[in-house]
């Protein structure tokens, strides 16, 4: 009898093992899929998309105060800004600072603004991301640098923007705002 316990023990021991090391195992699983799933997110965001916020209104009304926007860091990898584009990028005047604003001209492109007109090298272009009845000071001509660009908010009277502190230097480029995803009432690709 006494030997009958005892292997009935032994089998009870050898079944909580198994148990036990199965337990182990599937936290172990948990814990790897929890560290990759981390290390990809974190890779995401560095080299691929990266959410942002809007505290200001110097892009209205292409982008309110209190919208947040995924910006695709590789966009640029394999086109150059253009024309058009909203961008995020690093204030040149404070790196720490990111801005969003809209690509107006590239380098080599002269800007200016006449009666609330964009003009580029002398020929009037239009801008239907803006409100008709905008108007803004004259400004220019200025000659972008290659390498460079001209950012303006389409908030014209409440921006920020080059032509307050000058060209932006391609160095200080993040990427480009392709969506709105918040709030749930504006969410949209960006143009």
């Amino acid at each position: 009898m006494l030997q009958a316990d005892n292997d009935h023990d032994k089998v009870n021991d050898a079944k909580l093992k198994v148990r036990d090391k199965r337990r182990k195992s599937a936290f172990v699983e948990i814990l790897e899929s929890v560290v990759i799933a981390v290390i990809l997110a974190s890779l995401i965001r560095i080299f691929i998309f990266s959410p942002f916020y809007i505290p200001s209104g110097s892009m209205e009304p292409t982008l309110q105060i209190g919208d947040r926007i995924i910006v695709s860091k590789l966009n640029y990898h394999f086109t150059e800004p253009a024309r058009g584009d909203v961008m995020v990028f690093r204030f040149p005047l404070d790196p720490d600072r990111d801005f969003v604003k809209r690509v107006i001209a590239v380098g080599g492109q002269t800007v200016s603004f006449r009666d609330s007109q964009l003009y580029i090298d002398g020929t009037p272009v239009e801008e239907n991301y803006l409100p008709d009845d905008l108007r803004f000071p004259d400004f220019g001509p200025v000659k972008v640098p290659e390498d460079n660009y001209f950012m303006m908010g389409d908030n014209r009277n409440n921006s920020d923007d080059s032509r307050r502190w000058g060209p932006l230097p391609e160095e200080y480029v993040i990427g480009e705002a392709v969506v709105v995803y918040w709030p749930p009432g504006r969410i949209g690709l960006l143009k």
